[in-house]
């Protein structure tokens, strides 16, 4: 039985070095989402949300959200430079609650009704903002993972060492 046990823990710790790989995709592939979206349906559009929001330089701020979105997405889909996007990232992600989700309360899940065979949600509270920034959190102090440009980059510098 010990044997067993020895196994389990062998192949745990093996694998225990791709955790971060679902987290990493997720994030990437939701901020790229994000990003695209704003993009797709005009940044006017979303800077005219962020004036009526109250955010100074609505404008400026809506295209700097899409870049931290798209290209900060892409960083974490690639696992590169992870610790430098987490900052914009984070940030981006506690004003979105600040100046968003904050008077939702936390629940991101708001069941209206039901109405011709479908749901009807209302306006998302800050719990997935948390989630993202618990997720970024845990990849800059972690790491990437394993399939990263960062990983690569350091075996590089190791090499060279």
């Amino acid at each position: 039985m010990d044997l067993n046990i020895a196994h389990r823990a062998t192949l745990r710790n093996g694998l225990s070095r791709y955790a971060v790989l679902p987290l990493r995709l997720m994030v990437g592939y939701g901020f790229v989402a994000h990003g695209l979206a704003k993009l797709n349906k005009g940044p006017a559009g979303f800077a005219a949300i962020l004036h009526a929001a109250g955010v100074p330089a609505a404008h400026l701020m809506a295209w700097v959200t899409i870049a931290v979105e798209v290209i900060g997405g892409f960083a974490f889909l690639l696992g590169a430079f992870v610790p430098l996007v987490s900052i914009p990232a984070i940030i981006l992600l506690v004003v979105a609650i600040g100046t968003v989700h904050w008077p939702y309360g936390f629940s991101s899940i708001k069941l209206l009704g039901y109405t011709s065979g479908r749901a009807q949600f209302g306006p998302p509270g800050y719990e997935c903002d948390l989630l993202y920034i618990v997720c970024i959190l845990t990849l800059a102090l972690k790491g990437p993972g394993p399939f990263s440009v960062d990983r690569l980059l350091h075996r590089r510098q190791s090499a060279r060492a």
